[in-house]
């Protein structure tokens, strides 16, 4: 498509001078919690031949309040879209498509002008709505809620945190006519179009009609009746071409067409070809992630877990999220005075299984699934003045991979069947956090050549709009993590007192977490 916009290079033959067409490369582009990140992709090998990363902080104007500034979305991207994309004649490449993604999901309401009236609310680490959901699920009916749309409210509903602007910042609301997820905003500011995919839309409970894939106008117009909800598409499909405007600000060539994009767990596993029945993805990052692709096309539900539908047409996923895992470790590295990763894995690879008697509850911003718990709070029993930082970083990962197992267990327990488990994102780098969850929860994770995660499942996506691009070709098996048997024996007793010592503690804890609101 874009050969006809690029300047043709030219080589030498025995004839004489003839036209050498670039060859087609891809860019996917994610917005998460701490960075933005891009990559450039070979459109047919899958080869990544260039990436960039710009940090970011989140705001937290209070507890339990997570916020950004959309801005930083639109600003990012153009600084790494510029990056990716600068000499590309000079390599003999032109871009052929685009693909965006980012956390989700989040709440970006806009006015009629796309003028943000308030910082984004980001996704279940912001645990404002406990208000709007007891009122919500008292006027709606909490079964009814998860019979048409999947999931209950949670911290994680962004129809929950629509309802929270409405109610505490009702000058805000009265501006508002539009809602965006950093995927959509990046899409309205390259093309103009103002669309959001199924997936993100089923994940705004209660506005989303899981059965019927599309808006359920009653529910909506009782909770936000000003809004001009988007028109939904799936995340592959095209949502448009890139403007002159955007070409401008990004370096792109006008006309590129770009991805509908979606939330970046559901790009993640895209990336390493996570979308069959019966698999899992479980993410590694900020934080952890898992989605389970449910056999057949029957919906299933669960009260602990998310019920959505995919990323794909066809697809059902069942999800499970924890609040924290990454973020815990870097919390860990910041107190330790930001020590190399490295170091403190190889601290807690000497401290071994079991931390020596430490056992670390990693609910530092709340939970997730399964427990739905915005009150719960971090906790680390055994302490004693012999401990060190490899036994403090090692009972992190002990402390997640037990939030891995409970959540698979609550899956399982929901109808899931899970067949494969494939690991991606930042946190598999090392191989001790993976070693570690695999010993815990007694399952083999396949890990892929290319672990980069939801930007590269944006490139492939963008590939696949382009032309033909399979994730076997672009991103093989690289290698298979399986547990040891003597290990998942010995890490069973850790789980099983991992699951009393929420029960045992949550009224401290709930107490505790009451004056942290004060």
């Amino acid at each position: 498509m874009m050969s006809s916009l690029r300047i043709p290079l030219y080589v030498k033959s025995i004839s004489g001078t003839m036209p050498c067409m670039p060859r087609n490369a891809v860019i996917g582009v994610d917005i998460g919690t701490s960075s933005s990140k891009g990559v450039l992709v070979d459109a047919g090998s899958g080869d990544v031949l260039r990436s960039a990363v710009r940090e970011h902080a989140v705001d937290r104007p209070g507890p339990g309040r997570f916020e950004m500034d959309a801005r930083v979305w639109w600003r990012e991207f153009a600084s790494l879209s510029r990056e990716l994309t600068a000499d590309l004649d000079q390599d003999g490449l032109a871009v052929a498509a685009v693909g965006v993604s980012g956390m989700g999901p989040c709440v970006l309401l806009t006015d009629g002008h796309d003028t943000p009236v308030r910082p984004a609310i980001l996704y279940g680490v912001d645990t404002r709505s406990t208000a709007q959901i007891a009122r919500l699920e008292e006027e709606l009916g909490a079964e009814e809620i998860v019979r048409r749309c999947g999931s209950g409210l949670s911290s994680q509903a962004a129809g929950a945190k629509i309802a929270w602007v409405a109610d505490e910042e009702p000058e805000a609301f009265a501006d508002a006519r539009r809602l965006y997820m950093p995927s959509s905003w990046l899409v309205r500011r390259l093309t103009g179009a103002y669309v959001l995919d199924h997936h993100s839309a089923s994940q705004c409970t209660p506005l989303y009609d899981t059965n019927a894939q599309e808006w359920y106008a009653p529910w909506v117009q009782r909770i936000a009746p000003r809004l001009e909800l988007p028109p939904l598409r799936w995340s592959g499909e095209a949502a448009g071409a890139v403007t002159l405007d955007a070409a401008a600000e990004t370096g792109l060539p006008a006309g590129v067409p770009v991805t509908t994009g979606t939330i970046d767990a559901w790009a993640e596993a895209v990336s390493v070809g996570a979308q069959g029945p019966g698999d899992l993805m479980l993410m590694y990052g900020t934080t952890m992630f898992l989605v389970h692709t449910v056999p057949g096309a029957g919906l299933l539900t669960s009260p602990a877990l998310w019920s959505t539908v995919g990323a794909l047409p066809g697809t059902r996923n069942l999800a499970g999220g924890m609040a924290t895992s990454g973020a815990v470790t870097t919390w860990l590295r910041e107190l330790f005075g930001s020590p190399d990763f490295a170091e403190l894995l190889r601290l807690a690879e000497e401290s071994g299984p079991g931390a020596n008697g430490l056992l670390m509850l990693p609910y530092f911003a709340g939970e997730r699934t399964p427990l739905m718990d915005p009150a719960a709070r971090g906790l680390i029993a055994g302490l004693t003045l012999s401990h060190t930082r490899g036994d403090l970083y090692r009972a992190a990962l002990e402390g997640t991979a037990c939030g891995v197992r409970h959540n698979i267990e609550a899956i399982e327990a929901a109808g899931g069947d899970i067949r494969r488990i494939v690991a991606v994102g930042g946190g598999t780098k090392g191989a001790l956090w993976t070693r570690i969850v695999s010993d815990v929860t007694g399952r083999a994770q396949e890990v892929r050549a290319t672990t980069i995660g939801a930007a590269y499942g944006d490139a492939l996506l963008a590939a696949q709009l382009a032309g033909d691009a399979r994730i076997d070709d672009w991103n093989p098996v690289a290698e298979v993590v399986r547990p040891d048997p003597a290990r998942t024996a010995a890490y069973d007793e850790l789980y099983g007192l991992y699951r009393q010592l929420y029960p045992a503690s949550a009224d401290v804890v709930h107490a505790l977490a009451a004056r942290q609101h004060r």
